[in-house]
């Protein structure tokens, strides 16, 4: 019964540890010089995608 315990933990911890690494990556990115610079010039811009964390009750 541990052993199922500490399995759930490990996943709920690289879930946690995966979105935190997304979404510094992401911000990174767009709010770098070259993001900025490739917006204007090429004028891609990547919407902004609704995360079901966004969906809480606060709202």
């Amino acid at each position: 019964m541990d052993i199922i315990f500490a399995i759930i933990a490990y996943l709920i911890g690289l879930f946690i540890l995966y979105v935190v690494i997304e979404t510094a990556v992401r911000k990174g990115i767009n709010s770098s010089i070259i993001g900025k610079f490739l917006e204007e010039k090429y004028g891609i811009k990547e919407e902004e995608k609704k995360s079901f964390l966004d969906n809480d009750l606060d709202n």
